[in-house]
């Protein structure tokens, strides 16, 4: 994932900062509890595509 474009995207629920997860090739967003996948480096960044994170992966 390109550090410039990680800058500039956002959470479409929240608005609050992404994080890419390298190993599960997802932008994570701890506020929201969502993490948004990336399919053949395009971050997929619709709610109803995104998984729900645990209380474990938050902690995390």
């Amino acid at each position: 994932m390109d550090p410039k474009l990680l800058e500039l995207l956002v959470c479409p629920v929240t608005k609050g900062p992404l994080t890419f997860d390298r190993e599960h090739q997802e932008l994570v967003s701890r506020s929201a509890r969502l993490a948004y996948p990336v399919r053949d480096g395009i971050p997929v960044l619709l709610e109803n595509e995104a998984r729900t994170l645990t209380d474990e992966e938050i902690e995390a």
